[in-house]
């Protein structure tokens, strides 16, 4: 198997950041990669381009960081209250997933998107009561959010 050494342009899912030099198969990066300017061949005069690269990677992933760290802290202040429907015993109809824990999020807090694979919930949410949910918001940030999880008001009890 030929493989060549290729200077990443972009971040490539599964291969690299950019500036990253890496070994990958010829084919791959003679047909797609090289094409698409996804990456460069990892010759002598490209490698003295590889410090622009490095220094734009590391703008970058200070400005990552920094939004990351105001997302966290917003994730951090913010409370939620869901409601969840309950039947006769207190048996819950239902759950609170981390689809609607991320709807529940985007609608509070203003300029926050959360992804909902970031949000670290073991299994959905079945009872009523107050949880704390790690938030997987960068690499290196984690944050806390807060939940409430209340019944929900019941027809006869709202009439009265």
């Amino acid at each position: 198997m030929a493989t060549i050494d290729i200077i990443l342009r972009k971040k490539i899912d599964g291969l690299g950041a950019e500036a990253d030099v890496v070994s990958v198969r010829r084919g791959y990066a003679r047909n797609f990669l090289i094409p698409t300017g996804k990456a460069m061949e990892a010759t002598s005069s490209n490698m003295t381009k590889l410090e622009n690269l490095k220094r734009a990677r590391a703008e970058r992933e200070a400005k990552e960081l920094d939004e990351a760290q105001a997302v966290a802290a917003k994730i951090n202040k913010l409370r939620l209250k869901l409601t969840i429907a309950l039947g006769q015993g207190g048996k819950a109809f239902g759950s609170i997933t981390t689809q609607d824990l991320a709807k529940a999020i985007s609608e509070k807090a203003k300029n926050v998107k959360i992804d909902r694979h970031a949000i670290q919930l073991d299994k959905p949410i079945k009872g009523t009561g107050k949880y704390e949910i790690p938030v997987k918001v960068h690499s290196e940030i984690n944050a806390k959010l807060r939940v409430e999880v209340v019944p929900e008001a019941k027809e006869e009890e709202a009439s009265a």
